[in-house]
């Protein structure tokens, strides 16, 4: 890594929008990695805010870090996505995020009338799970998920 081409925590946090703590997070997980100056300060080559970008715009959609990882694991030995690289990510998503807002919306359209029965069956909530039969089999709420 050439000198100039590398920035400090502190300005890769202010450019990408991500706070010092979470970049540490990121590398420590292995999304990004620095060098250390001879005075132990982080360096990050400038083409790190394009994987922050990536991660961040992945975590907004919900997917989980590993998932970023993972397909990290796959780029080239730089390591920064490019537009096809980008192409290939965000299809590789599409299902994970379609899937979640299917969920989201489901769950939106059965808020105003049932919980899921999660409500340990109060007496006012004999329609979806009558007599607590799924008590005995289940967990949190399973008709969230139907």
């Amino acid at each position: 890594m050439i000198q100039d081409e590398e920035i400090s925590v502190g300005q890769l946090a202010a450019r990408s929008g991500a706070a010092v703590s979470a970049l540490h997070f990121y590398e420590r997980k292995g999304l990004i990695q620095s060098r250390r100056t001879s005075g132990n300060q982080r360096r990050y080559a400038r083409s790190t805010l394009r994987r922050v970008a990536v991660i961040r715009a992945a975590q907004r959609a919900g997917i989980p870090l590993a998932s970023v990882l993972e397909v990290f694991e796959s780029l080239p030995a730089d390591g920064v996505p490019d537009q096809g690289d980008w192409q290939r990510l965000s299809e590789a998503w599409r299902a994970e995020i379609d899937s979640r807002i299917s969920l989201l919306e489901h769950l939106r359209d059965r808020l105003d009338g049932c919980i899921g029965c999660g409500c340990l069956s109060l007496a006012s909530c004999g329609f979806v799970n009558p007599g607590d039969e799924w008590g005995s089999a289940t967990t949190g709420a399973p008709g969230l998920d139907a």
